[in-house]
């Protein structure tokens, strides 16, 4: 028997708004709904992922979900939630986005025909690039008031920020573009539900709105909760900028980390939002944090279901390794398993030095490898009272002032791992 959508959503702290009448609507029979995504790069990132488990939801509760690649409005820029205009994207950086996407949809949304309510992606741009100015504002246009688009927080709030430089037409049109998505999808893919984050709201209902005047029909609209960190700070932000589903963006280790390291109240919300698990497993899984909130179980949980959604098992068995190695007991055996790339993530920020690979043909001695010829501790002497007292450790094995390094040390076949105590890491990295 399948899941009651709305009941699902509910549980997992994914329901905003819902329009009256959308649960029982569900009920009834199979239904189809849709999820815009603006192409604006060549890779999802963690924000738009609300919106695709909003769709694996739908479909696993036995209804079909369709993800609509806005090549169109990605032309024109949504200004909800915007104090400016994006710059608009060309046709073929468009298409080269939506292939990008496509792929990544896939890891999550059953796209395989024979299955009755398989997914399908859709793409705006293939209805809307024939449409004249002329006929939009004769046959869309004409049945949306301006008053009707005025009263749209999207629109009031640009309009009476003192940051904002105002509102093109081409924006303020942008309303009536998404609306007639939806009526379009009504009319060619019997789709009756458009979901999204509650600041598209407006935009939504511009859609039912049209689906009523001109099809003489009624549409409905869900949105989910913006999702916000308990700490104030923006989901899926870092220095670094956007956390990425594409690996070259984001490594896999470093998105892992991510989810790793958030705070004890947003991955008891998160798991709920970002995981398949049951309602029964994530409150015996939040009891057991709290029970022991130090072992952060929790987060490990979060951080594995995730990663391996969002990549595979493999690649999760590597980030876990390369947290085990920074942050656990660990060997050199362990280190060299490491590929370069993440070996390089894992110890990012780790101060660095490069020597020639010719100082270590004959061998290359600890006070020079701690000061003399990469300038990691001071002095001369400092090396060797840490040497001394037992302090240093090369690729994680202990080594006293008699220790030379040599080519069989070398992880990757350039680098040298030196700690000096439990929290000073240094790299170094041999160069020809």
């Amino acid at each position: 028997m399948n899941k009651d959508f709305i009941n699902e959503v509910t549980w997992r702290g994914m329901l905003h708004d819902v329009m009256p009448g959308t649960k029982e609507h569900l009920n009834e029979k199979p239904r189809t709904a849709y999820v815009g995504i603006d192409p604006t790069a060549d890779s999802l990132h963690i924000g738009h992922l609300v919106g695709v488990m909003l769709l694996k939801h739908f479909q696993l509760s036995g209804h079909r979900p369709l993800a609509l690649i806005g090549g169109a409005t990605g032309m024109i820029g949504d200004p909800s939630g915007k104090s400016k205009e994006r710059n608009l994207l060309d046709e073929q950086t468009l298409l080269h986005n939506q292939k990008s996407i496509q792929q990544q949809l896939a890891k999550f949304l059953d796209f395989d025909q024979h299955h009755p309510q398989a997914a399908k992606v859709v793409n705006n741009y293939n209805w809307m690039k024939d449409f004249s100015f002329l006929e939009f504002i004769r046959d869309v246009g004409k049945h949306i008031t301006v008053n009707y688009m005025m009263a749209k927080d999207s629109v009031k709030k640009r309009l009476s920020s003192e940051s904002s430089e105002g509102m093109s037409f081409t924006e303020f049109t942008y309303q009536l573009v998404q609306g007639y998505d939806f009526l379009h999808l009504y009319q060619t893919e019997e789709c009756s539900l458009q979901m999204g984050g509650s600041d598209q709201w407006g935009n939504i209902t511009t859609g039912t709105e049209m689906i009523r005047r001109i099809g003489n029909a009624k549409g409905f609209a869900l949105t989910c909760p913006l999702i916000t960190k308990a700490d104030g700070t923006k989901f899926g932000k870092t220095e670094g900028g956007n956390i990425w589903l594409d690996p070259k963006r984001t490594s896999p280790y470093k998105f892992y980390q991510y989810w790793m390291n958030t705070s004890d109240d947003d991955a008891a919300k998160f798991i709920k939002i970002f995981t398949l698990l049951t309602e029964e497993e994530i409150n015996q899984l939040i009891q057991n944090h709290q029970e022991a909130p130090h072992l952060r179980k929790l987060q490990q949980k979060l951080a594995e279901e995730v990663t391996t959604m969002v990549h595979s098992e493999e690649e999760l068995k590597k980030a876990q390794k390369a947290t085990q190695v920074i942050f656990g007991k660990s060997t050199i055996e362990d280190i060299a398993s490491l590929d370069e790339a993440t070996f390089l993530d894992a110890f990012e920020g780790v101060p660095q030095a490069e020597i020639k690979r010719t100082i270590i043909e004959d061998g290359l001695d600890m006070v020079g490898a701690l000061a003399a010829k990469t300038n990691f501790l001071k002095s001369n002497s400092e090396a060797m009272r840490n040497l001394k007292s037992n302090a240093i450790a090369v690729n994680k094995n202990k080594v006293d002032a008699n220790y030379l390094i040599t080519e069989k040390d070398l992880i990757n076949g350039k680098y040298v791992l030196v700690n000096k105590g439990k929290k000073n890491t240094f790299l170094i990295r041999l160069v020809n």
